[in-house]
């Protein structure tokens, strides 16, 4: 997928008046006319939208409307809600497809096919991301779907500053910080850092100042990937992955460190930064992890989510592989793969950080 497409999605997440633009990219990529972005606040409360042109005023008469909020797309869409981005028409049946409010309004537009995903974010808020095809595009096809599931992680990062910024404008450094409510620092691209908020400040033993006024993480495996992230972002690379666990340990609870981009006018608001890292509490639960927050926390796309949650429920990577109907040797892909994201080297280790994930605090 296109840099200049990532830069416009994390551009959008402090500048959200550009979240129009982003959407419309994504959608041009991707063989769709018009996307929407929405967020609920912790108490699942409407907090606003952005979309693109050709669906904004029906996106705003859906949103005030109790007959578009009593949709039944939205508790289908919540029963897939780790299957990444997800067609609408999978979901309902065509009864239901057909007489949907929001299938109407879209109808009305000569759109036809919506594909969503619903993302909570670890502080509580949810974000909902859609886009819609032309009838005369036909329905989403695998290509589509993971065209956007490829996008699906940076859209979650950037989710998580819309949803605490409100989706209203970051305004300043001092501001911005202060809004995002989270832990946060702001770093150049040679990784100098440029500013902090107070919440950053309070976890001193998690993160630690490095040489020429750096930053490193008091974890080896953390700190490997957090340094590859920020090289990568130097570089002009996409790294591996912007989501990188922080295993629990010594009274420290587990935290999740996002390295966002600063691109384009979220450059200038942060002072010049190039860089945002923000850190989201995990409180440790001995529960199975939920997957949502699997593939909002470590990049994980939905085959390695379904296998990650089988390997904390207990079962071998022979069990999962069967349960999944995949072959032995694709299990073990996925597994390598979940290994390199999330800075484990074996599965014991993973299993450990996997089950401190069910919960989270934005504390």
């Amino acid at each position: 997928m296109s840099n200049t497409i990532v830069d416009q999605i994390y551009e959008a997440a402090f500048v959200p008046e550009q979240w129009s633009h982003a959407l419309q990219s994504v959608a041009a990529e991707t063989g769709c006319a018009s996307g929407v972005i929405a967020t609920w606040d912790a108490e699942q409360l409407p907090q606003g939208f952005r979309a693109t042109p050709l669906v904004r005023p029906a996106v705003e008469s859906t949103m005030r409307s109790p007959q578009g909020q009593d949709s039944r797309r939205f508790t289908a869409l919540h029963g897939v809600i780790n299957d990444g981005f997800t067609s609408i028409d999978s979901l309902l049946s065509r009864e239901a497809f057909d007489t949907d409010p929001i299938q109407v309004g879209l109808r009305a537009l000569g759109l036809e096919s919506q594909a969503a995903t619903a993302i909570p974010m670890p502080s509580g808020e949810l974000v909902c991301i859609s886009f819609e095809r032309r009838l005369a595009d036909g329905p989403f096809d695998e290509r589509a779907i993971s065209g956007l599931n490829e996008l699906r992680p940076h859209l979650a990062r950037a989710g998580l500053m819309a949803a605490r910024l409100g989706l209203e404008r970051a305004q300043t450094t001092v501001s911005g910080l202060r809004a995002i409510g989270l832990p946060a620092v702001v770093l150049t691209l040679s990784g100098r850092v440029l500013a902090t908020n107070d919440l950053f400040d309070a976890l001193p033993s998690t993160f630690l100042p490095s040489s020429h006024g750096g930053l490193a993480i008091n974890d080896v495996d953390a700190n490997r990937l957090f340094q590859a992230s920020v090289s990568a972002t130097r570089s002009l690379n996409e790294p591996l992955v912007r989501s990188i666990p922080i295993v629990a340990r010594d009274g420290r609870d587990a935290l999740v460190v996002h390295v966002l981009p600063l691109r384009r006018a979220a450059h200038e608001i942060f002072s010049g930064g190039d860089l945002l890292v923000v850190a989201t509490t995990v409180r440790p639960n001995a529960s199975t992890p939920s997957p949502s927050i699997l593939m909002g926390l470590f990049d994980l796309t939905p085959s390695e989510v379904k296998l990650a949650v089988a390997l904390a429920s207990g079962n071998t990577v022979q069990q999962a592989a069967a349960d999944a109907s995949i072959r032995l040797t694709t299990a073990r892909t996925y597994l390598d793969r979940i290994f390199r994201k999330t800075g484990t080297h074996q599965q014991s280790q993973l299993v450990a950080l996997l089950k401190s994930t069910h919960a989270i605090d934005s504390r």
